[in-house]
């Protein structure tokens, strides 16, 4: 199938079997055209129409959409000076901060293509992604945290260039003085770095004279973003993110808020703007409709909670530990919520009682969506003026087709109510992944997208996640891919087999558990295998709890079964 005619419709047809047009919201048109654009003139408009407004509040420092476009301005420049172009790959391996959305729309502005690395990566996953996403620039701050990565990637040779922002600078002036006094060990010498000839200061970078040169954009076609996933295998890969399907997906969850005010609004981008989640909800939706957002840098629940009395978001995306999280907070009614609309939760299931608790105690609507990175990430939502369905991951967003086919045989639907894969089809579905044309090829049905999730379909449309065909976990809503675990553990010494699989974990929704088989005569603990992997996988992918075994349990064939694990750790996490 041609990509290209995938990609070029932004509406698919409406035959009768879409059940779910008969509980659609009122105010939502499911066949609504949304005319693709280039991703960056969000930000034109806004800048265009609000100028003056807050574009970002960051530690106290206010930079409004005026200031922020003419930085896009200036570091276009400077990255056209420096050669990129169509189709040049520049990293994002950055917090979040007013750097990443000036970078981000520089990047696009001058023709090339974001790539999202994770700042808890390793070095050695740093590396991957670099080589097989064919990056050749990378963007961080001068933090020791993450300069030292990017330092020693230059250094062995696997990234080419590197700029490097000012964390300082970012703050006002006070606040930047006292960091440097009080935590300048938090600091690179940058300009010490062995590998100075390849590293681009900002404030260089930005001072280029001149306005940058126009670069035509095919919507349909150009790649925007590569967003790194494991897919249904587990093997990182870029799904290839067009202009076209981010924007119109920022277009289609606009769509599903028609309350909300252009210029009015304010968002709490607490999520990491790498993540797709946050790219798409957080930062490119609060640009779409000139929203302020109130940045933070990473999550700290007392300080999150401080930012919401003060700032008064109107809209906070999160994950589940995050509502969980708040929830559990011993002084929570001391904080003031409710200026929050509504609060979107996405990246994991959302437990009932985490959401009947959430909206009991804050007063605010809490909402369930559902999306992958190959779909820009959002397919589905509950309606935010409605009927809600407990446990439904909502309806299909405008111009989105969800088809569930057959387990065994995927080119035919299944009845509703029957048990079937979520197939995508809509203008947000990625082009393919990266120099991947079998993995694509393997990923769609026709024009659907195959997710690897089970779901139902019940009479009006709703649709619940009831299982998953790909071996995943989804912790605090980031994929985490048993194959990469077992893996690093199999690089062991005492190591003979492992088997790692998702448990139920009260704060993170699922975490990794490992089952360890040691060679003869070998011995090893927890906490030896523990300080083996943490230079090797990030926080997140850790195990949480390792068990040790004689034997691990195998098929017929000898492959080793994880379905007798879960089912053990199933009864036993089963209330008596």
């Amino acid at each position: 199938m041609n990509d290209n005619t995938r990609l070029a419709g932004a509406t698919v047809a409406s035959p009768p079997a879409h059940r779910w047009l008969s509980s659609y919201p009122a105010d939502v048109d499911w066949g609504r055209r949304m005319e693709p654009a280039p991703l960056f003139t969000i930000l034109d408009r806004a800048a265009a129409t609000y100028g003056k407004r807050a574009c970002t509040t960051f530690l106290g420092r206010t930079t409004t959409y005026a200031e922020i476009a003419q930085d896009v301005e200036k570091v276009t420049a400077g990255l056209q000076r420096l050669g990129v172009k169509k189709g040049t790959k520049v990293g994002l391996f950055l917090p979040n901060c007013p750097t990443f959305i000036v970078y981000y729309f520089a990047i696009l502005k001058a023709g090339g293509t974001v790539v999202n690395f994770n700042p808890l990566y390793t070095v050695e996953e740093l590396a991957y992604q670099i080589r097989d996403s064919d990056t050749e620039i990378m963007v961080t701050l001068d933090l020791r945290l993450l300069f030292e990565k990017v330092d020693k990637l230059l250094g062995q040779g696997v990234l080419g260039r590197a700029i490097v922002v000012s964390f300082p600078a970012l703050l006002p002036s006070a606040k930047a003085v006292l960091f440097r006094l009080f935590k300048g060990k938090e600091l690179m010498a940058v300009k010490q770095s062995k590998s100075a000839d390849r590293i681009v200061l900002h404030h260089d970078l930005a001072a280029t004279p001149g306005k940058p040169l126009p670069v035509a954009i095919d919507p349909a076609t150009d790649v925007a973003v590569l967003q790194y996933t494991g897919g249904t295998t587990g093997v990182p890969k870029g799904a290839m993110l067009t202009h076209a399907n981010v924007y119109v997906n920022v277009q289609q969850v606009v769509s599903w808020a028609p309350e909300l005010v252009d210029g009015e609004e304010r968002v709490l981008g607490v999520l990491p703007f790498f993540h797709v989640f946050a790219m798409t909800v957080v930062m490119n939706f609060a640009v779409a409709k000139a929203a302020e957002m109130l940045v933070m840098p990473r999550f700290v629940l007392d300080d999150a909670l401080k930012l919401i009395d003060k700032g008064k978001p109107t809209v906070m995306p999160g994950v589940p530990t995050l509502f969980n999280a708040i929830l559990n907070h011993p002084k929570l009614k001391s904080f003031d919520l409710s200026s929050l609309k509504f609060c979107l939760s996405g990246g994991a299931a959302l437990p009932l009682e985490v959401k009947q608790a959430f909206e009991k105690n804050t007063g605010c609507k809490l909402v369930e969506g559902y999306g992958l990175s190959e779909t820009s990430p959002v397919a589905t939502c509950n309606p935010l003026n409605g009927p809600i369905k407990e446990g439904s991951i909502g309806l299909p967003l405008p111009g989105t087709v969800i088809s569930l086919r057959d387990l065994s045989d995927p080119s035919r639907e299944v009845a509703m109510g029957e048990r079937g894969e979520v197939c995508i089809a809509g203008p947000q579905v990625m082009a393919g992944y990266y120099k991947r044309p079998n993995e694509t090829a393997e990923q769609f049905i026709g024009p659907f997208l195959r997710t690897g999730d089970v779901a139902v379909m019940d009479q009006d449309g709703f649709f619940y996640i009831v299982d998953r065909i790909k071996d995943l976990i989804i912790c605090s809503g980031y994929n985490v891919y048993p194959r990469r675990v077992e893996e690093a553990i199999y690089e062991h010494p005492a190591v003979e087999e492992v088997t790692v699989i998702g448990i139920k974990d009260r704060y993170r929704g699922e975490a990794p558990k490992a089952f360890i088989k040691l060679k003869a005569g070998q011995s090893a603990t927890a906490d030896d295998i523990m300080r083996h992997l943490e230079p090797k996988l990030s926080k997140i992918e850790l195990p949480s709890e390792i068990e040790f075994r004689d034997a691990l349990p195998k098929t017929m064939i000898g492959k080793l079964s994880k379905k007798e694990l879960k089912a053990e750790e199933a009864q036993r996490q089963r209330p008596t």
